[in-house]
């Protein structure tokens, strides 16, 4: 949540991530997701709370509702028309004039903000138990154990032992290439994991790179997840010869709800197991 100081909220709201206050109906029973990661920490945690989502939102598998456009053009009239009792964002992957036209609306609109692993848990419980209005899950409690520092805290679930310190860089798209900059909460859970990023401390988040500068940067390795850019054995690692390549799980890598449960254990064996290969063709 933002530092920012607010004033408390008036009666019967409550305040985003953004330290905006969001009026809220109680009990919640409709809800339209905007982000893939929140419409599973809901749907996971209430079933049947979910009555839209993105045409991205792929979990929970067996989710049926009814589909609202993507994240970056959703059908903000057809979600209005739809009356839900809330809305749920996140201010990275979605665009503030479509929160503006659903609120104008008269829907209530909570925008989440993530940049590291600790936001993530605290945003997820806010958004939970706050807006959302429900217990507390048990997979949230999970999630954080799974995460907690103590003996084996960054140790491979291969090997057993901790992870090697790497510097890497972190591709997200390619035509144009553009990487991992700073405060990003995929950078946040590889640094848990041993691997630094390169662009950490980048003025942008999502700087576009040209290909040679990323060669010659001196990174131990690249990582490459499969989302948003489906980077694949064929497709990424070619680019970067004579550098080691993972090939990471992206919605392991990005997404911030129960997928965190499994998280560390599923990037570690990828970053230290078969997700290791080295490139061997020149770039397209």
């Amino acid at each position: 949540m933002t530092e920012t100081m607010h004033s408390p909220p008036p009666p019967g709201t409550e305040l985003d991530d953004l330290g905006l206050p969001v009026p809220l109906a109680r009990p919640v029973r409709r809800v339209v997701s905007l982000v893939p990661s929140l419409t599973e920490a809901v749907a996971v945690s209430a079933p049947g709370l979910i009555v839209g989502a993105t045409a991205w939102c792929t979990h929970p598998a067996e989710l049926e509702t009814e589909r609202i456009g993507g994240t970056k053009n959703p059908d903000t009239p057809r979600i209005a028309a739809m009356r839900p009792d809330l809305v749920i964002a996140n201010e990275e992957e979605n665009r503030a004039p479509d929160l503006d036209a659903l609120r104008a609306a008269g829907i209530p609109v909570w925008v989440t903000r993530v940049q590291t692993l600790d936001q993530a848990f605290a945003s997820l419980d806010r958004l939970l138990t706050l807006a959302c209005g429900l217990d507390r899950p048990a997979w949230l409690d999970e999630a954080v154990a799974a995460w907690s520092p103590g003996p084996g805290a960054v140790s491979s679930p291969v090997a057993g032992a901790a992870l090697p310190p790497r510097t890497a860089i972190v591709p997200i798209w390619r035509r144009p290439w553009m990487v991992l900059g700073r405060d990003t909460f995929a950078g946040d859970l590889l640094a848990r994991l041993g691997v630094a990023n390169l662009y950490a401390h980048h003025a942008e988040r999502y700087p576009a790179v040209p290909l040679e500068t990323l060669r010659a940067a001196g990174a131990d390795l690249v990582v490459l997840p499969d989302e948003p850019y489906a980077f694949a054995a064929h497709d990424g690692p070619e680019a970067f010869p004579g550098l080691p390549a993972a090939l990471v799980s992206g919605r392991h890598l990005t997404w911030y709800g129960p997928s965190l449960v499994r998280a560390r254990e599923v990037l570690a064996g990828q970053l230290t197991g078969a997700g290791w290969r080295g490139a061997t063709r020149s770039a397209q």
